[in-house]
């Protein structure tokens, strides 16, 4: 076992839960490590739903091409926990390595003196602590869960704060409300600091637009401050401060258009950065996020699929992110058509039949897969069930290789288009069967 997964094993015996939203464990531990949440380089914090992985990728990518040292701070990991940590350096940043993290880890294991916490607080510790010990220009820090008692809310002043489109996920923690859900995401609403809304339900942005005056943090809402769409197969943005006409971002789907123009809308509202028109082209252009969308063209598992056939893998897992997957989907289709054969693999705690509903009349078979290690896992025969009430035909296999063996052996023509989704848990398994984990 290496230092990492040792600490971790001892770290998830110390609180009977893997989530316990509060504070207060946050504010002792970092008292004890000398408060590194007030020596960062300058935090965007970034909120929401749906698209947080995507649009942290976008900031990152464009304040890289602008010749930016940059943090990322975010979760869950897919195959390492070392993926949670990006350490910025001049020309791109880097995953942290073993040795630095298990020294972090350590140490706050050290200072916490076997006292309850969670793993997830004292994970972003050990981030805060690293992170205030590596210069850099920014620190990219995406919420875990909610907002307002997420173990990242320890930060008096960021430059920015973001809220992506907020759906219902999380109800055992968040409320089962769209209104009670956009509330938990706003307490990271801070005053006098810019607070950044993707593209929300009236209900959301009606919640979200009261915090912010509250807390009087100045609002720049999708839709009514700026807008981003296609045209002609390019981005376009727009604000009050001009029009900028960018290349289409690399990471597929129409919902990538509205995470790219998030993360372009926050960094121009950030005061005094100014960044060069370049360095948003090659950013949107080159931006990349793991397990969202992300094409599979090589790896074991790849070369199970049938020959001439697309791999996909989507790590979306409720019915928003469903909804932006199939709109993705159909998009390609309507370019390139073939048929497509869903492989998913979901959580108890997440609406099943509501995901695969979107795929209704797009997808031609669900093939159910069970989640190995995952005691929250939804039995296959119950996904199966699921996507039959959505009027899809389905079946179950004991794990992914075994389902695009079972595609390939159907022999359908042309060559699929195969989707793994449902779970980003899944999507971990995924890249590590692959041999291709993020880098």
């Amino acid at each position: 076992m290496n230092p990492i997964d040792a600490v971790l094993e001892r770290l998830y015996a110390l609180h009977p839960k893997k989530i316990d939203l509060s504070l207060d464990r946050m504010w002792r531990i970092l008292e004890r490590l000398g408060h590194p949440e007030r020596n960062l380089p300058p935090v965007i914090h970034v909120g929401g739903t749906n698209g947080k992985g995507s649009t942290v990728a976008f900031l990152r990518a464009i304040l890289e091409a602008a010749g930016k040292s940059v943090h990322v701070y975010t979760s869950p990991h897919l195959v390492r926990i070392n993926e949670r940590f990006r350490l910025g350096a001049p020309g791109g940043g880097r995953l942290v390595s073993d040795a630095a993290l298990a020294e972090a880890f350590e140490e706050c294991e050290r200072v916490n003196a076997g006292e309850p916490i969670t793993v997830f607080e004292i994970t972003t510790a050990a981030g805060l602590l690293l992170f205030a010990r590596n210069p850099a220009d920014v620190l990219l820090l995406e919420v875990g869960l909610g907002g307002r008692l997420d173990a990242t809310n320890v930060v008096d002043a960021p430059v920015a704060t973001v809220v992506t489109p907020v759906s219902i996920d999380h109800v055992d923690f968040l409320g089962d409300t769209l209104a009670l859900i956009a509330s938990e995401k706003a307490g990271i609403f801070k005053p006098g600091v810019p607070a950044v809304l993707g593209r929300q339900s009236s209900e959301a942005l009606e919640v979200l637009e009261r915090a912010a005056m509250r807390v009087r943090a100045p609002l720049f809402v999708a839709g009514e401050h700026w807008t981003v769409g296609e045209e002609r197969g390019r981005l376009v943005y727009q604000d009050d401060d001009g029009l900028l006409d960018l290349p289409a971002p690399r990471l597929p789907g129409r919902h990538q258009f509205e995470n790219a123009g998030l993360a372009i809308a926050t960094l121009r509202r950030v005061a005094g950065w100014n960044l060069p028109l370049p360095a948003y082209e090659t950013g949107i252009a080159t931006a990349e996020w793991p397990a969202r969308m992300q094409r599979l063209s090589a790896g074991p598992l790849a070369e199970l699929a049938p020959q001439g056939s697309e791999l996909w893998l989507d790590g979306g897992h409720n019915p928003a992110a469903g909804r932006m997957v199939a709109a993705a989907l159909a998009d390609i289709e309507e370019r390139a058509p073939r048929p497509l054969m869903l492989v998913v693999g979901m959580l108890s705690t997440k609406d099943v039949e509501g995901f695969l509903q979107n795929f209704s009349g797009l997808a031609r078979r669900v093939i159910a897969v069970p989640i190995p290690d995952q005691e929250k896992a939804v039995p296959p025969e119950a996904i199966a069930d699921a996507a039959r009430r959505a009027g899809i035909q389905a079946e179950t296999q004991p794990s992914v290789a075994q389902a695009l063996e079972r595609i390939a052996r159907l022999n359908i023509e042309p060559p699929p288009r195969i989707v793994i989704a449902g779970s980003l848990y899944l999507a971990g398994v995924v890249l590590a069967e692959n041999e291709s984990p993020p880098a």
